[in-house]
């Protein structure tokens, strides 16, 4: 079987992080280990606290895993800190942990920053010692403008993103569309040389939780099932579509996608409605 390693922070209500990860992971038949960067309290209506680990429990996480699984691919998320961004990347290069997607996790989908006091110190970790070891960064318009120092808000402004970004140092770059106008939505997948778009319908829903943790931690699963990057690119995005189409209308904010929506029967009583637009 293969083994896929998330490091990202815990979601109290289960809709992202960690436990969207190891979801996504489960609905792709990878096994899903996981190291925690950070507790938060939230819910579908926001963040309301986060804790974030000692820099040196995180390590101590990856080494336990890596000590006894064969990883065959990482993916990060949340990562909080500077501290916590240096030594995720020191586990990840000493280890010579293989096949990393990099979620650059900046802001949660209420608006609540999710990287600690000091947010320009851990981008600029994230930019120097986490995005040059990733075979894939996977931003949102918001975090490539931010890794980009470039506004993006149109196809042509995430292309010029994706370029900066790639000049960092990782293999390849997704730049999501989700946050672009457009009545599709197009990601944008660039490897140095080539960009490839991979276009879909805008989806009309507010149950949208998770979808960044879940487009990642798919690509990573598929990734470790041997799929070539554009492939794992296109996999991922037809999970992440389909688990909004089926988005779960639960609590009073945004509520999660629905991680197992093609994976046999009715799970939960939510799965037996048709999707909805909201």
């Amino acid at each position: 079987m293969k083994i896929v390693l998330t490091i990202a922070g815990s979601d109290s209500s289960a809709g992202a992080g960690i436990q969207a990860d190891l979801k996504t992971f489960a609905a792709h038949g990878v096994y899903g280990a996981s190291a925690i960067t950070a507790i938060t309290a939230q819910n579908t209506m926001g963040v309301q606290r986060v804790l974030e680990l000692p820099a040196q429990m995180v390590a101590a996480q990856i080494e336990a895993v890596a000590g006894d699984f064969a990883i065959d691919a990482v993916k990060t998320g949340m990562v909080a800190s500077a501290a916590i961004a240096e030594a995720v990347a020191a586990e990840i290069e000493s280890l010579e942990l293989p096949r990393l997607v990099v979620d650059p996790v900046m802001v949660a989908k209420g608006g609540h920053p999710l990287l600690g006091d000091r947010a320009e110190e851990t981008i600029a970790a994230i930019r120097t010692v986490l995005v040059p070891l990733a075979l894939v960064v996977t931003p949102n318009a918001a975090e490539a403008a931010v890794l980009a120092g470039i506004p993006v808000s149109s196809l042509d402004e995430a292309r010029e993103a994706a370029r900066r970004i790639h000049a960092l140092g990782p293999r390849a770059v997704v730049v999501k569309g989700g946050h672009l106008d457009g009545e599709e939505v197009v990601d944008l997948l660039y490897d140095g040389s080539v960009f490839t778009e991979f276009r879909g319908p805008r989806i009309a829903t507010r149950h949208t939780h998770g979808t960044g943790c879940t487009f990642a931690a798919a690509l990573a699963a598929n990734l470790a099932l041997g799929d070539p990057l554009s492939a794992a690119v296109g996999k991922a995005k037809r999970y992440v579509s389909g688990a909004l189409a089926h988005g779960l209308r639960i609590g009073h904010g945004h509520g999660p996608v629905d991680h197992f929506w093609d994976r046999g029967p009715v799970r939960i009583a939510e799965r037996a409605r048709p999707p909805q637009s909201d």
